[in-house]
């Protein structure tokens, strides 16, 4: 009844009830959770049992703490931005704060450095939570301000909250535009950060991890190689190595997010490489390519040539190129034309001949002394192999917004990509011999060394070593093998009392998964709120009741794995659940505040719409595998089809399980297309036996 009437009529009759004169002065708000303040804008999220109370309106609380803050009384004035910090999360008092130019008086607060210990923490961060609602631009911020939270980053006797808020507000600055990115990377140098990075508390370590991948990113190509540059001769990748990677206490999201994207722009400064070509007058490239044939057929070099013509001296080298694997010996440079891999692939070769030579002459060597038609071209193997290990790593690719998907063993290493490819090379050379591979069968050879990279880094090694032992494992007779299973899986059997046979087991098996994914709901999954500017900590859970009528959700704190569905604070009734909205036709990734999302956010988000159609519950799944068992799920409480590649895949799993129980008897009986015909009855039946004489 009280949604029909206006807000201000509901409150007015509110203070009636408790004679409270001035009913304009309070407001109603959340008793748990948040505590957000009700508005027109947002009355229709209540739901049924939500607690609210009567307390002091916004812009009456917005003017108090205004005038708290500047009190001369220190306890009043840190009592207020204790408050003030808790209630700029909520948007209606943010904007009723700031209206009042409450941001200048945070401003001065820090600019004039009396702040310190409990006090300055609760103005950062309010400070933090103010400009989260996007109602001020970074770009305001006066130089005084941000030197001073500088200052707080850069001073060793500084509280370790204080450095964390600091740290997160230069992080949030850096993106918004150049000018700040290039006062931040001026006033905090690289050598602070990595100081941070190796402290023993694991907040102000993350914080500190989160502002260098922001300057990273934010920096332009030449600033970013420059800088990393600098981290690799100050061995950051070793102290991650030892001391993040191989930590005792285990890795979280957010740290595996940052872990992954230095690994991504690292990994990218490949790229100018990999898209230039080879230029055929550059002195400097063509030396690179002599150097492979000299050093393959050094001893053979060492027959003087002064007594040759040009012509012959030019028929050698051709001969020579010819030998090492290149399509055009007579001009190699061609085949290094193609980018990508462009000089990438030069780069590699060159590498591993100078780096393994024993090796290296080994492979060319032994595959010119094979037949023709058999030899594995080192040169043309090299280049597709490269290609193949950029694509694999996503070279010249952007990154992601929320991946975590790193390689430990790229932290291992230096000279990750030249080590990998010299592994590699090698084991195409292994592989072509398995094989018996000849020059038609190059792509088939490639296909396979492909599969072989990508099922055995799957496996997540966590050392070149370890990966190397594993990838020569996985030979081609295993790859044969695995082919073999997976076919087995998939394979249907199409004869026609079969097909019936599967169509009548399916409305049973889909009943069966119907029943999975509720569970799973009701379970419960954790998922992360994405903010435009960066990731966020925190966190929120939402389950499903177990007599599948209500959705429950809430925020949780880090750590929380499976929080009871009492202390979900939130719930959508099943009953108002009206449509399903996946992937960009969620309203959380048309906002316009929202920024450019990646590929992998659109293909995992999704919303509920409830209450005709006027208000929805966004997520945004952790997982592909979470995001099909939710989509499924949530269609099967509005009473539609399931949808997801993943409820396909299980579907045929089941299928084929039952099927080859079901057939069980009927192994290595081959069974006819169709059901064979019914005979004829006999032209008699004397056959029959006569059990009458049996007892006589």
């Amino acid at each position: 009844l009280w949604q029909t009437k206006p807000l201000a009529s509901v409150l007015k009759d509110v203070c009636d009830a408790w004679s409270l004169p001035n009913a304009e002065r309070y407001a109603l708000q959340y008793a748990d959770g948040r505590q957000t303040y009700i508005t027109e804008s947002n009355r229709r999220d209540i739901k049924n049992g939500s607690i609210l109370r009567l307390t002091t309106s916004p812009d009456q609380e917005a003017e108090r703490l205004y005038m708290g803050i500047q009190s001369k009384n220190v306890d009043v004035k840190t009592d207020s931005l204790k408050k003030l910090a808790s209630l700029s999360q909520d948007i209606t008092f943010a904007q009723e704060f700031i209206s009042r130019n409450g941001l200048k008086q945070i401003y001065s607060i820090v600019e004039e450095g009396n702040a310190t210990g409990e006090m300055l923490a609760h103005t950062l961060k309010a400070f933090t939570e103010l400009m989260e609602h996007d109602f001020v631009s970074w770009e305001n911020l006066s130089t005084v301000f941000i030197k001073k939270i500088v200052s707080y980053v850069n001073m060793n006797a500084v509280d370790a909250s204080i450095q964390q808020l600091s740290l997160s507000i230069l992080e949030n600055m850096v993106p918004t535009s150049h000018l700040l990115f290039e006062l931040v990377r001026k006033e905090v140098t690289l050598d602070r950060l990595l100081t941070h990075l190796q402290a023993t508390n694991a907040e102000l370590q993350l914080k500190a991890m989160a502002l260098l991948i922001a300057l990273l990113l934010s920096a332009t190509d030449a600033e970013r190689r420059n800088m990393m540059d600098y981290l690799r001769e100050k061995n950051l990748r070793q102290f991650i190595h030892k001391n993040i990677i191989h930590s005792s206490e285990p890795l979280g999201d957010e740290m595996a997010h940052y872990l992954y994207v230095l690994q991504s722009v690292s990994l990218n400064l490949c790229e100018h490489r990999m898209k230039t070509s080879m230029d055929p007058y550059s002195q400097e490239q063509r030396d690179l390519l002599q150097s492979l044939r000299q050093t393959a057929f050094e001893s053979e070099s060492e027959v003087p040539t002064g007594s040759f013509s040009t012509e012959r001296r030019r028929s050698l080298c051709a001969k020579e190129f010819r030998k090492l694997g290149f399509m055009n010996n007579s001009n190699p440079a061609e085949d290094l034309r193609r980018a990508p891999p462009g000089l990438l692939a030069l780069d590699n070769m060159v590498y591993f001949s100078r780096n393994t030579p024993n090796a290296y002459s080994r492979f060319v060597l032994e595959n010119s002394s094979r037949e023709d038609k058999h030899e594995c071209p080192f040169a043309r193997s090299s280049i597709q192999l490269t290609l193949i290990l950029c694509e694999i790593l996503h070279i010249g690719e952007p990154c992601s917004e929320t991946a975590q998907a790193f390689y430990p063993m790229f932290f291992g290493q230096d000279h990750f990509l030249e080590e990998l490819f010299c592994i590699c090379i090698q084991l195409v050379n292994k592989t072509w011999k398995e094989m018996r591979a000849t020059q038609e069968d190059f792509d088939k050879v490639m296909q396979v060394v492909r599969e072989q990279i990508t099922r055995t880094l799957s496996l997540k090694p966590t050392s070149l070593e370890l990966f190397k032992t594993r990838v020569n494992a996985l030979n081609y007779s295993e790859i044969l093998k695995l082919r073999q299973t997976e076919r087995l899986h998939q394979e249907e059997t199409l004869a026609v009392p079969v097909l019936e046979l599967r169509e009548k087991l399916k409305p049973e098996l889909l009943e069966l998964i119907r029943q999975q994914r509720l569970l799973h709901l009701c379970e419960g999954t954790l998922f992360r709120k994405i903010s435009s500017r960066r990731r966020q900590d925190k966190l929120w859970y939402c389950r499903l009741s177990p007599n599948h009528k209500v959705l429950h959700y809430g925020d949780v704190e880090e750590g929380v794995q499976s929080p009871p569905i009492e202390s979900l604070p939130e719930k959508i009734p099943v009953a108002d659940m009206k449509m399903l909205l996946v992937g960009k036709d969620c309203p959380h990734t048309k906002e316009k505040s929202s920024g450019k999302h990646n590929k992998d956010v659109l293909e995992l988000a999704f919303s509920i719409v409830h209450d005709m159609e006027e208000y929805c519950l966004n997520f945004i799944a952790p997982t592909r595998y979470e995001f099909c068992l939710w989509t499924d799920g949530l269609n099967v409480l509005l009473g539609k089809e399931m949808t997801s590649e993943r409820m396909q895949t299980d579907l045929d799993v089941l299928l084929s399980m039952e099927l080859k129980l079901r057939l069980l008897d009927l192994e290595n009986i081959s069974i006819p297309d169709n059901p064979p015909p019914v005979p004829k009855p006999p032209s008699n039946l004397n056959f029959c036996y006569d059990f009458s004489h049996a007892e006589q």
